[in-house]
Order: C-alpha cells, then structure tokens, then sequence
C-alpha cells in the first residue's frame, strides 16, 4: 500500500480518481483548499481530473 495526500491549491473543485487492479475505482469530489488522503495499492492508477475553459483536464 501507498499513502498519498492531495491539496486542491486551484479555486475550482477537481476530481480525483484512484483506478485500482481489476478495474476496481473510487472517485472523490476535492473542493478548494481541501486536502484528502489516502491508501493506495502500488499498482492503481491516481488521476487528478479539473476543468479548464477548452475543456476537461487531467
């Protein structure tokens, strides 16, 4: 397991995804500075989604 901790620095809400194997994910919604932490397997996958004014960012 990893531990990892995020703080949305950016004054928009962003979405942080954790993809586990398996295709097992969870999904938070993180507001503006809000920190969130948690545990991971060492194989997931950590996406951090905001948006932008063209679009969806990852």
């Amino acid at each position: 397991m990893v531990d990892f901790i995020y703080q949305n620095e950016p004054k928009l809400m962003v979405i942080l995804r954790c993809i586990g194997p398996e295709k097992s994910f969870l999904e938070w919604a993180i507001f503006p500075s809000e920190n969130h932490t948690f545990l991971a397997l060492k194989e997931s996958k950590v996406e951090i989604w905001g948006n932008e004014l063209y679009g969806p960012r990852l």
